[in-house]
């Protein structure tokens, strides 16, 4: 599997990454299958993981931990901070504050059974929190050892552009990466995101590559909420009503179908064709899942067939913005002024 620099990290990364997500409590409850996914996909090149301290409320950082345990120095660790972790109404266990950077970061140690962390991702903006203070504990945490980089995930490029000035007025270590929504679908990081991350050289790690399962084709107009899909058991995170993916999906496919490729294949190689992606993170759930998606990673697209997926949707467009994974606070009604 081809690898690529990881930013100006000095890491190297597969170009397929494995996210986590659907391991565990949230998807595949079977432990002894999640550890064999975790264990076939570093078998078949990959060397990043992504998960993060939320996921199943922790469950998912052990489950991690103890799949790698015996081979963790092949393993590009990445998890994530911000949310809280288990049920309570305690403010201050959120965010992205120091108080809670450093207990959070703790618990993930402890979680994945390691002494470090490759990459400690803040998992989305803070508007509660000065960015100064989030960037001086993560620097405090890469010099002491206990994280080797920094990331954010879903961060606008004003926020990114912020973190960087930030950092570089207070002699601190900006984000090494970012982590953005990013498929066919969901192009609008093209417009801001990506242009910034390379500005920075950042490495960019996207997440839904597959468009929550819309780019695998399981979404049709007369099954749109498949038995075991994401849309069925998480609706509210689903348009699956949207008629143009409806219209988009099938355009795709009479591509990939003229490429001689899954619909799956033909969008995880667009997605990491781009040259400021660094990897793509796939997500399966099982292991077919898995060893489907693993094909995808030497395949490489003719320049007719990426024009023609531009011409179904538009460098730099979303189809519904709300893929995005984050709103700004300004645009809330409180927020919102409206003259009479």
């Amino acid at each position: 599997m081809n690898h690529r620099p990881l930013g100006r990290t000095g890491i190297h990364v597969s170009s397929l990454g494995l996210g986590t997500m659907v391991l565990g409590a949230w998807g595949n409850t079977d432990l002894d299958a999640c550890h064999h996914i975790i264990n076939t996909a570093l078998d078949a090149g990959i060397n990043l993981i992504d998960t993060a301290d939320m996921y199943g409320d922790g469950e998912n950082e052990t489950i991690v931990g103890n799949a790698i345990a015996h081979r963790r120095d092949d393993v590009v660790l990445c998890t994530k901070f911000h949310y809280p972790v288990g049920s309570h109404d305690d403010p201050n266990r959120q965010g992205n504050s120091r108080r809670w950077i450093m207990q959070a970061v703790d618990d993930s140690l402890a979680r994945l059974g390691t002494d470090r962390i490759d990459l400690y991702q803040v998992h989305r903006p803070d508007p509660t929190t000065a960015i100064e203070e989030t960037i001086e504990a993560l620097t405090d945490l890469v010099r002491a050892g206990k994280i080797r980089a920094w990331g954010t995930s879903t961060f606008p490029a004003d926020e990114l552009v912020l973190a960087h000035w930030a950092a570089q007025r207070g002699s601190a270590i900006g984000p090494h990466t970012e982590q953005p929504p990013y498929s066919i679908l969901c192009r609008g990081i093209e417009r801001d995101v990506l242009p910034a991350a390379r500005r920075f050289g950042m490495g960019v790690l996207t997440w839904s590559p597959l468009a929550g399962g819309w780019l695998t084709g399981k979404y049709t107009r007369s099954d749109a909420t498949p038995s075991g899909s994401r849309a069925q058991t998480n609706p509210d995170h689903f348009d699956v009503g949207s008629e143009a993916k409806f219209t988009a999906v099938e355009q795709l496919r009479s591509i990939a179908d003229g490429a001689g490729l899954s619909l799956a294949h033909l969008a995880l190689a667009w997605n990491v064709e781009h040259p400021d992606v660094t990897a793509a993170l796939i997500g399966p759930r099982t292991e077919g899942q898995l060893a489907d998606l693993l094909g995808a990673a030497d395949v490489r697209l003719a320049p007719d067939v990426l024009d023609a997926i531009d011409a179904v949707v538009p460098p730099g467009t979303d189809l519904n913005p709300a893929d995005r994974g984050w709103s700004p606070p300004a645009l809330a009604p409180e927020y919102r002024r409206r003259r009479p």
